[in-house]
C-alpha cells in the first residue's frame, strides 16, 4: 500500500480491493469498517465525513498490518482482540471462541422466557463469558455462575465481567465431570458446548481451523453428544422443579438430542431454529 498523501477513502478502497478475492465485497467492507473503528475510533458516519482526510504513514502502516493478518486468514476479532455480542464489546483471545450471532439468539430466548427476578443461572463452558455476562446484564437481579475447563478462558471471562461491571462467579470445572449437585439450586442452566464433529473439519474455513481453540469446537463422530449427555444428567439433579435447560446444538443431531433428553425425563422439549432456519437450539424443562 502506497503511503504518500493517501486519503481515507483511497486507503479504504485499496483495502477492500485486496480483501475481496478472499472474503467477498460485503465482508471486506465490514472488515474495513471494523478496522477504522479500532485504528481511528471512527464510526461508519465518521468514515464518510472524513473520507478526504489524508492519513499519516503511521496509520496507513497499521492498517496495512491488519490487512496482512486478514489475508493470512486470521479472524479480525483476534487481530483486534475484541468482538461485539449482545450490544457489548467482549475481549476475545485464541483461548476463547469468537462469539457467534446465533448465540445472541440463544441469550434472547432465555431472557424472553425468564422474566422473573433473582434467578439462579449456570453457564457451562463459558469461554469468553459472553452468555453469562449478557444474562447477568439482561435478567432481573440474577445470581450467575459460569464454568470452564480452560483457566486461560476464565481469565478472559473475568476481565470481561470486570469491564462490563457485572458479578459472575467463574469456576474452573470440567463439563464432563461436574460434581454431584448440592441440591436443586438453578432456575436456568445454559450451555454452548463443543458440538462440531471431527468429520466436519474438512468443510470448515482456515480462519476457524487455524486460529480458534479446537478443544472448544470438536467432538468425536462416535460420541457427538458427550457434553450434552453429561450436562443433561447434571441438570436433572441441579435444576429446580420447573427449571429450564438451554443448549446450542449441532443441527445434524437434533433428533438424537430430543431422544436423549426425553430419556432423562425432561418435558416440553423444544427444538428452535436460528435466523438461518437451522435447528440450532434445544430447550427443556425439569418436571
Amino acid at each position: 500500500m502506497a503511503g504518500e498523501c493517501m486519503t481515507l477513502k483511497q486507503v479504504s478502497d485499496d483495502v477492500i480491493r485486496r480483501l475481496m478475492p478472499l472474503y467477498g465485497r460485503r465482508e471486506a467492507e465490514w472488515m474495513m469498517r471494523v478496522t477504522l473503528e479500532n485504528v481511528k475510533g471512527y464510526t461508519p458516519v465518521d468514515a464518510v465525513l472524513h473520507r478526504d482526510e489524508v492519513l499519516s504513514d503511521y496509520i496507513i502502516g497499521k492498517i496495512d498490518g491488519v490487512v496482512h493478518r486478514l489475508l493470512d486468514n486470521e479472524p479480525i476479532q483476534y487481530v483486534f482482540g475484541n468482538a461485539r455480542f449482545c450490544g457489548h464489546t467482549f475481549i476475545v483471545t485464541p483461548a476463547t471462541l469468537i462469539p457467534r450471532p446465533e448465540t445472541e439468539e440463544l441469550v434472547d430466548i432465555i431472557v424472553k422466557e425468564n422474566p422473573g427476578t433473582d434467578l439462579h443461572v449456570l453457564d457451562v463452558g463459558t469461554g469468553s463469558g459472553c452468555i453469562a455476562i449478557s444474562l447477568a446484564r439482561a435478567l432481573k437481579f440474577p445470581v450467575v455462575r459460569a464454568t470452564d475447563i480452560s483457566e486461560a478462558a476464565l481469565a478472559v471471562a473475568r476481565e470481561n465481567a470486570r469491564r462490563l461491571k457485572v458479578k459472575v462467579d467463574f469456576v474452573h470445572e470440567d463439563a464432563l465431570a461436574m460434581p454431584v449437585s448440592a441440591g436443586r439450586v438453578y432456575d436456568v442452566i445454559v450451555s454452548n458446548p463443543p458440538y462440531v464433529v471431527d468429520s466436519e473439519r474438512k468443510t470448515m474455513s482456515r480462519n476457524v481451523l487455524d486460529y480458534e481453540p479446537w478443544s472448544a469446537l470438536f467432538v468425536p463422530d462416535g460420541d457427538a453428544l458427550r457434553f450434552y449427555d453429561a450436562i443433561s444428567r447434571y441438570a436433572t439433579m441441579a435444576l429446580k422443579h420447573g427449571g429450564r435447560l438451554y443448549f446450542e446444538i449441532n443441527p445434524m443431531y437434533a433428533g438424537e438430542m430430543e431422544k436423549m433428553m426425553d430419556g432423562y425425563g425432561f418435558r416440553d422439549i423444544d427444538s428452535i431454529t436460528d435466523m438461518q432456519g437451522r435447528q440450532r437450539f434445544m430447550t427443556a424443562i425439569v418436571p
